[in-house]
């Protein structure tokens, strides 16, 4: 009961705060709708059926994105730990590319790849890729040296080291760095389906913009942060499981 009432109270007090906001008329009502014009939009939206739509076409982006950069930096991230020279090469060319934002691609992603799921999910890897490959190298570099004695006192070969040992005794700061990505990743969705996706929370978005329905802009926001919301409960989770299953303890609150 009292989860639900952290949970809940924040939400109930914004909501009071807003609609006190849009009642007072301090902005007009076709720039700042209230939560009853913005929930009726919502409900239209649902109702017609199109907002499932957007939510598929964007999470289908999402995951393809995120999912690829994971499993991508992940792999590259424990070979480079495990191998200090491999990183000490590629660790200049990383640090310039890291702080690049990944709209700064955008007009030669949609050159090279025109419109479409493309770019979006190109958009999506770049950002969730090298926050994920940063904290798995610097995971495997903070492991303690037993690890690798121990591995090489039973003769296992590199790929089960890594994947026996060393991925499963770094995990929770790999976890971090996934779960971080993730909500990296979801910010950089909206940015990448404008760039010409024709269905889509972000093109949703636009379109709103374009046409000037803020009730249904505000909408499809509130949908995204929703939807990010459960994105983060549920990566959350399978943190937790997966560091129960490898015998690392949680905190009260599900996080380490």
């Amino acid at each position: 009961m009292k989860k639900i009432k952290t949970f809940v109270v924040p939400f109930a007090v914004l909501l009071l705060l807003w609609q006190v906001l849009a009642a007072t008329g301090v902005f007009p009502k076709s720039l700042f709708p209230g939560p009853a014009d913005v929930y009726e939009a919502l409900a239209e939206r649902a109702f017609s059926g199109k907002l499932l739509l957007d939510i598929g076409a964007s999470m289908y982006r999402f995951l393809i994105g995120y999912t690829l950069a994971s499993i991508l930096a992940v792999l590259l991230g424990l070979i480079m730990g495990w191998m200090p020279c491999i990183w000490n090469y590629m660790n200049p060319v990383i640090q310039i590319l890291r702080p690049i934002s990944p709209v700064a691609w955008l007009p030669f992603i949609v050159l090279w790849a025109g419109t479409g799921d493309i770019p979006a999910i190109v958009i999506i890897f770049l950002a969730a890729f090298f926050p994920v490959l940063l904290t798995t190298v610097s995971a495997v570099n903070k492991l303690d040296p037993v690890y690798k004695k121990i591995a090489s006192n039973f003769g296992l070969g590199k790929a089960k080291t890594l994947f026996g040992i060393i991925f499963p005794a770094s995990f929770p700061q790999i976890a971090s760095g996934l779960h971080l990505a993730l909500g990296t990743a979801w910010i950089f969705l909206v940015a990448g389906e404008m760039a010409g996706a024709q269905s889509g929370l972000g093109y949703l978005v636009a379109d709103a913009r374009n046409s000037l329905e803020t009730d249904l802009l505000m909408a499809a926001i509130l949908v995204i942060g929703l939807l990010g919301l459960v994105l983060d409960l549920l990566i959350g989770c399978g943190e937790d499981q997966a560091k129960r299953l490898w015998g690392f303890g949680t905190t009260e609150g599900g996080r380490d």
